[in-house]
């Protein structure tokens, strides 16, 4: 069999989403865009750290991303805070509402990539962090740093 290589090219990673969120799972979906927003994104122009999902008449749709005007495009632009909808199988979206319904549970976007020619979003289902775990997360961070300066030194 033939197999063609999917490449993947990083758009934009939301770092505050594993500051914020224990991360459970992951899971990877479409994302309905029009024109000027690919346009937009093959220049980076993006902004998902305040983003989230929500859960409208069994579909699932993605509110406050901020996709930037297209910096070429001519009235038909789009509105950069639009919803969009997340494309995912019926299955997926059928055990992604049951989890959003749970407490303390949101869905949030962790990354925008281009998977060949398609541009995909990754979701994580994440749990809020308690005020104790970010502190914790943060020594963590700053020992790493530490120990990888003093490694450093001595190569």
């Amino acid at each position: 069999m033939n197999e063609k290589k999917q490449t993947e090219k990083l758009i934009v990673k939301n770092k505050k989403a594993f500051f914020e969120y224990e991360i459970l799972e992951k899971i990877e979906a479409g994302i309905q865009l029009v024109g000027t927003e690919v346009k937009s994104l093959r220049q980076g122009k993006c902004n998902i750290s305040e983003g989230y999902v929500i859960e409208q008449k069994g579909e699932l749709y993605l509110k406050n991303i901020h996709i930037s005007e297209y910096s070429h495009g001519n009235i038909n632009n789009h509105d950069p805070k639009r919803i969009r909808k997340i494309l995912v199988h019926k299955k997926e979206i059928e055990k992604l509402i049951r989890k959003l319904k749970e407490t303390g549970i949101s869905i949030v976007p962790l990354r925008v990539y281009f998977r060949g020619s398609l541009i995909k979003i990754e979701i994580g289902i994440g749990r809020g962090k308690k005020l104790y775990d970010k502190r914790q997360t943060m020594k963590e961070r700053d020992t790493n740093r530490s120990i990888d300066r003093e490694l450093k030194k001595y190569r």
